[in-house]
């Protein structure tokens, strides 16, 4: 990879290098000092000093200049033959059907430009995988501009359909209105907000720019990445059969899910045969067998879509949707992803991405080992999620699945409880 990017630097600058010596090669030839100090050779000068000069007079600055354009043209031609042949093999990355995909708004250009520099430095300018935008309204050419001079990766920008950002004709409009004027929790007004956690729930995945897709990495605007990465996180699940990869767990605001576990038990009664063995259920109930609101945060994810498209997600999705709880309550996509994961999948296919520092308003979670490493800016004394309860608890119950006569516990020292903050994504304003 790292001779690959000097490859590509050396035939950039190629062109200007060879006129600049074609130029001053041509110069020389007036020059016996200088000419004797030239010994260029034939292949990027065919011509004699001697032929340089026509009938005694030197060179004209006007045929310097010509020469050198031609021999950089030449250059440039030969360069991009380069590129293009070196981008013509496949790679390791190449390998994975994947893209980086955000749902946004125009609104979000600027925040979403400060996400897309920092993934390009920390990671996707090594591996080009393409960035997928949807929004309930059509991108204006400001915002694909934007974004498209940010990266050499594909860029693909799209809309919703009405099917998949509508409220339901199922939900009864009298009590989902008395809803939204009693609501005492974040976004608890607003049509939009429910209608994204309802799309990224059950109709991201089925868009048909990720139609092809076998996984994708979720991301947001004015989220920021601290840690230099230097492997493939898409790569890295497929090679070991993972489906699911978060980075930071939280509790969620239960006025928004009051009835989303009773909800789940209903669904898992009804279909045993969705379970996993190994799942990890048990995290997300306290020692008493209460949901306790412990989810992965959707906001960074990574994952095999395949697990989206299964027979399993999708029954469950629609139990939920037909439940009216996107609605009713505000059960956010969040909450649902991890709920499903962590019935549907084995224990060993949900990995946690510790050592990618990432930040999300108003959460840091920087890895331990960040000084040691010298791959990451952030200061891990003040990331307080890997001590957080949902983090601890998962992994003692993925400990005590996976490896259950381990000496060293998975997770040591105090623990706190901690709520997320949320942010506004396609909200009304």
């Amino acid at each position: 990879m790292v001779m690959a990017t000097y490859r590509r630097l050396i035939w950039r600058h190629l062109p200007v290098m060879l006129a600049g010596i074609l130029a001053g090669y041509i110069v020389g030839c007036n020059k016996p000092a200088v000419r004797r100090a030239l010994p260029l050779p034939r292949i990027f000068a065919p011509t004699t000093c001697t032929d340089a000069v026509a009938g005694g007079q030197a060179a004209t600055e006007q045929s310097v200049v010509e020469r050198a354009a031609a021999a950089a043209a030449a250059a440039a031609a030969a360069a991009a033959a380069a590129e293009a042949e070196e981008a013509a093999q496949p790679t390791e990355s190449q390998a994975i059907n994947a893209a980086l995909v955000a749902l946004v708004r125009n609104s979000d250009l600027f925040g979403l430009r400060k996400t897309i520099r920092q993934i390009e430095d920390r990671f996707n300018a090594r591996h080009n995988y393409p960035y997928i935008f949807v929004n309930d309204v059509e991108f204006t050419e400001e915002f694909k501009r934007g974004v498209r001079d940010l990266t050499r990766a594909q860029v693909h920008f799209g809309t919703l359909d009405d099917d998949s950002w509508k409220i339901p004709e199922w939900i009864d409009q009298e009590r989902y209105a008395q809803v939204k004027q009693t609501a005492r929790y974040p976004h608890g007004e607003k049509d939009s907000y429910r209608k994204m956690c309802r799309f990224q729930s059950g109709y991201l995945h089925h868009h048909p720019l990720l139609r092809n897709l076998d996984y994708y990495w979720r991301i947001e605007p004015d989220v920021e990445y601290y840690c230099d990465m230097d492997y493939d996180p898409f790569v890295f699940m497929k090679e070991r059969g993972i489906k699911y990869g978060w980075n930071i767990a939280m509790t969620e605001f239960m006025a928004t899910v009051p009835t989303l576990w009773n909800t789940t038990v209903q669904f898992a009664t009804e279909h045993p045969e969705f379970i996993a063995h190994d799942s990890l259920w048990q995290w997300m109930v306290d020692e008493q067998g209460r949901y306790n609101g412990c989810h992965f945060w959707s906001n960074f994810e990574i994952v095999d879509l395949a697990f989206y498209r299964s027979k399993e997600y999708q029954a469950f999705f629609e139990h939920l949707d037909k439940a009216g709880g996107f609605f009713y309550e505000r059960w956010g996509d969040a909450p649902v992803h991890s709920i499903a994961a962590s019935l549907f999948l084995n224990a060993s296919q949900i990995h946690y991405f510790s050592d990618i520092g990432y930040f999300h308003p108003s959460v840091l979670t920087c890895p331990s080992d960040a000084r040691t490493r010298g791959s990451c800016v952030c200061d891990s004394q003040k990331s307080f999620v890997q001590n957080g309860l949902c983090t601890a608890r998962f992994l003692q119950v993925k400990q005590a699945l996976l490896d259950p006569n381990a000496t060293t516990p998975a997770a040591s020292g105090p623990v706190h409880y901690a709520q997320p903050m949320i942010r506004t994504v396609l909200a009304d304003e």
